[in-house]
């Protein structure tokens, strides 16, 4: 059984961090998306992969060493400046797939708690030619919808419906199971959306078919929610680890430290907090609801709040950065700035003085 991983989108909405690195190696509790996925197909017995890539997300993947968890990796990747959408790279990967037994295929940017044995069986059951694993949203309008017959069939798929108007509060969770005729209805050579130009077709043929889920599933699309993804980890994962502290550290869980992590004198760390490998905290700072990435300095009497802190950042002594900030990479903020709700830095900028509006600063 094989599975196509989708990882070639260029992330957007999610800059500045994904400027310098793709969504898939995103860190949920200190461990890659990537990684996430892999132990689960582990877990379900897959442990053939393909992943579709651009050249740039498939150079990143190499270089950061992701525990495959005993999967076979092969790459099909997406021409230069060309991306291919939802099913053109399936298209594309149609050699290494095969035509011989379904497949999965998976969206990137997403973690989901999808028992994907479950979702082949059903498959198979039902004879389809494809199965929509689907997850029930209180707010179904950012998401493909699906309204269900009794049967399971699929007959009716609207992609992000106005939210009065969406069939029912089934989404298209990001993960199916597709037998090998799914090619016949993907052209090929250009971008192709499953939303909007397969499933429809499928629809009218009665060849689609949901299977419901309960388990976690969110979308990392954003940078809150990517935040929130983390949140939402952090209480049935986080175990108690030995810390380098001084002094009366306080740390209210839930919180994740990675290897390394150093806290200074009376900090105090949490809720729902994480920090990357080698985080060093100076004394008297406050971190909560936040995401520290790897390497990055955080000096003394500083405060951080709902924010996302890129990877070798250095905070300078008394900073104030409040909800809804994202730092990027190797930015520096000097001492005594203060940074409102929804201020932006993008990767290796030096920020000098207090912003209070909310910007982009690039």
């Amino acid at each position: 059984m094989k599975a196509l991983i989708l990882a070639g989108g260029f992330g957007t909405r999610l800059r500045p961090l994904s400027c310098t690195r793709p969504k898939i190696l995103f860190p949920i509790v200190n461990k890659p998306l990537l990684e996430w996925t892999f132990e689960r197909l582990a877990n379900n017995g897959i442990n053939d992969v393909i992943l579709a890539v651009s050249h740039q997300t498939e150079t990143f993947i190499k270089l950061s060493r992701v525990p495959r968890h005993g999967m076979h990796i092969a790459y099909s990747r997406d021409p230069l400046r060309k991306p291919l959408g939802t099913g053109g790279p399936i298209k594309k990967a149609q050699k290494l797939i095969g035509y011989n037994a379904p497949f999965l295929v998976i969206n990137g940017d997403i973690f989901a708690d999808v028992n994907y044995a479950e979702l082949l069986k059903t498959h198979k059951e039902k004879h389809a030619l494809a199965t929509i694993a689907l997850h029930k949203v209180a707010d179904p309008s950012r998401f493909g919808v699906a309204e269900l017959a009794e049967n399971g069939r699929i007959k009716r798929f609207v992609e992000k419906p106005e939210r009065e108007k969406a069939p029912s509060d089934l989404i298209n969770a990001g993960v199916y199971a597709f037998n090998p005729e799914i090619f016949e209805y993907i052209p090929e050579g250009r971008k192709v959306s499953l939303e909007r130009e397969v499933f429809p077709k499928l629809v009218e043929e009665d060849m689609l078919y949901g299977c419901v889920f309960d388990g976690l599933w969110t979308d990392i699309g954003k940078p809150e929610d990517f935040l929130e993804t983390n949140k939402t980890l952090l209480s049935s994962i986080v175990k108690q680890q030995k810390l380098k502290t001084k002094g009366n550290v306080e740390i209210r869980s839930p919180v994740a430290f990675d290897k390394g992590v150093s806290l200074g004198e009376k900090s105090i760390v949490g809720p729902s907090s994480v920090l990357g490998r080698n985080v060093c905290i100076g004394k008297s700072v406050q971190i909560r609801e936040s995401v520290i990435f790897p390497y990055t300095v955080i000096s003394d009497f500083s405060t951080i709040d709902n924010a996302i802190i890129g990877e070798n950042v250095v905070i300078g002594t008394n900073v104030k950065i409040a909800k809804g900030c994202v730092i990027g990479d190797h930015a520096k903020i000097r001492d005594n700035v203060s940074l409102v709700s929804g201020v932006w830095v993008c990767p290796a900028k030096e920020v000098s003085e207090s912003v209070l509006t909310p910007k982009c600063i690039a």
